[in-house]
């Protein structure tokens, strides 16, 4: 594990080196790397960089003036890539789609692909069922109670809340990681309010939108059929606006694709970026 500081504040990664294409991972709302701890042992012939982006799952707060709106935590990305001079990267992105909007923020100079898996899209921000979890954290005291609810089995494997995201099981280990650090640490809770109310009206998301498919490199465009949070519609529209995408449908998947399908996802990722 290496830690970096940001202007917003620290960031912890998980890089496991070496001369191969760079992939650069993110993750969803109070998730950190280990969303990706099935897919990325099956890539040791890539450079693959995993933070932990400030969703509200990270160990250390963020610095009090830190911006962790949509745009604030692109640009996050975009300081990220600069301070280890990453270059040529390909960004992979599921279930959290705000990183897209490194695009629309102007600063995608280091990006050589794009790879939108199962995510968030045109103004499905946040999409349906977590929009309840946005409105409470709005309210005084009400991100403390959503604290207080990660600890319930229903809220981690109830399909209406966490467990709607994959079809597999995700062990209470991990979700212990992902839920605990806001749980007990009232400063990384003002991090997950901040993002977690920082959505801007549905008109400056399809703006933004227009903007990021106006990305002229090769996207990935690899989405689950059966996700009832992130629509394949959304995938199948977006696939005619980019300039080069393509789009791989993938079925017996929730939006967490790295946990239901983990080879299936590396072998589209390993094909993509040799193939572009």
């Amino acid at each position: 594990m290496g830690s970096i500081d940001l202007p917003a504040g620290p960031i912890d990664y998980l890089d496991t080196g070496g001369d191969g294409p760079v992939l650069l991972f993110g993750h969803g709302l109070l998730m950190n790397r280990t969303q990706w701890r099935r897919v990325i042992p099956l890539l040791d012939d890539f450079r693959c960089i995993a933070p932990t982006w400030p969703l509200g799952a990270q160990r250390q707060a963020m610095n009090a003036s830190a911006d962790l709106t949509q745009a604030g935590q692109a640009n996050i990305i975009a300081d990220f890539l600069e301070a280890l001079d990453l270059h040529d990267v390909t960004l992979v992105l599921n279930d959290w789609g705000g990183g897209q909007f490194i695009v629309s923020e102007g600063r995608d100079e280091r990006l050589a692909r794009l790879v939108l898996a199962s995510c968030e899209a045109y103004d499905n921000f946040p999409p349906k069922p977590a929009r309840p979890a946005a409105l409470l954290c709005r309210v005084p005291g009400g991100t403390w109670l959503f604290t207080r609810l990660t600890q319930l089995s229903l809220f981690r494997h109830g399909k209406p809340a966490y467990g709607g995201l994959s079809k597999n099981r995700i062990p209470d280990a991990v979700m212990d990681d992902w839920f605990g650090h806001a749980l007990a640490d009232a400063d990384i809770r003002r991090d997950l309010r901040k993002f977690v109310t920082g959505t801007p009206p549905k008109e400056t998301l399809l703006d933004w939108h227009r903007q990021v498919v106006s990305f002229d490199r090769p996207v990935l465009l690899l989405w689950a059929t059966d996700d009832r949070m992130m629509p394949v519609e959304h995938a199948r529209h977006m696939v005619a606006e980019f300039p080069d995408a393509r789009l791989v449908e993938v079925g017996d998947s929730w939006t967490l694709l790295p946990e239901d399908q983990p080879e299936r996802f590396a072998e589209e990722l390993r094909e993509f970026v040799s193939s572009t």
